[in-house]
């Protein structure tokens, strides 16, 4: 039964079809089950014009040893693992995670080095963007929100993260072709690019939470 205190809606209806073909070629990391809410902690990224001109040289690039890498959609870096969540444990949830994060002040961080990560499972290859700078901040909002995770039972984030914007992905683990050459390749471009010191430092300005098709905004002070 849902916790008193909740909204008395019942449990949403939903029709899910894992065919692979309808989103790219991706798995999921774990079989869905009805009443489970994939759910997802993270500070969202503005893309402003720059950054995606930036990004379409970083594409053109590393095409030429992967012609399957396509774009992210939406920009972020991630807080947490994606976790499941039951449908009445997504209220209580994030009431922890907005008591827990109230007290954190807006904060820079400067994400400009390029490398190259696979999923646990393998079966997905991604370019990213790794914080050089901003980690301690990074750490305790990390803290914290693992904090609420295990109120839960579960996952914490990974033990030594390393913070990224991931900015394109593939199916499958292409990293072979895209570390060594490729890499040194759109690090020059990072490199060189017009006014990236200042395009690649982020100021942070809200936690986001994802859960199924439901979005929270916590703003940070």
């Amino acid at each position: 039964p849902a916790p008193a205190g909740l909204p008395g809606d019942s449990e949403p209806e939903e029709t899910v079809s894992d065919d692979s073909s309808r989103h790219g070629g991706r798995v999921r990391g774990f079989p869905h089950e009805r009443g489970s809410w994939a759910t997802h902690v993270y500070l969202p990224r503005r893309a402003q014009e720059e950054f995606l001109e930036l990004l379409e040289l970083l594409l053109c690039r590393a095409r030429t040893f992967v012609p399957s890498l396509a774009a992210m959609e939406e920009f972020h870096l991630s807080l947490s693992q994606c976790v499941v969540l039951r449908y009445h444990w997504i209220g209580p949830f994030v009431r922890s995670l907005k008591e827990r994060l109230a007290a954190f002040h807006r904060f820079f961080c400067v994400a400009d080095q390029v490398k190259v990560y696979t999923n646990q499972n393998k079966t997905r290859t991604f370019i990213g963007l790794e914080v050089s700078a901003g980690h301690f901040q990074l750490l305790e909002l990390v803290s914290e929100v693992d904090r609420v995770l295990e109120e839960f039972d579960l996952p914490t984030f990974y033990k030594d993260p390393s913070f990224h914007i991931s900015l394109a992905w593939c199916v499958g683990d292409l990293s072979g072709r895209l570390d060594g050459q490729c890499l040194r390749e759109l690090q020059d471009i990072v490199d060189r690019f017009e006014d990236s010191a200042l395009l690649l430092r982020v100021q942070w300005e809200e936690i986001r939470c994802k859960s199924g098709n439901k979005y929270f905004s916590f703003p940070l002070r």
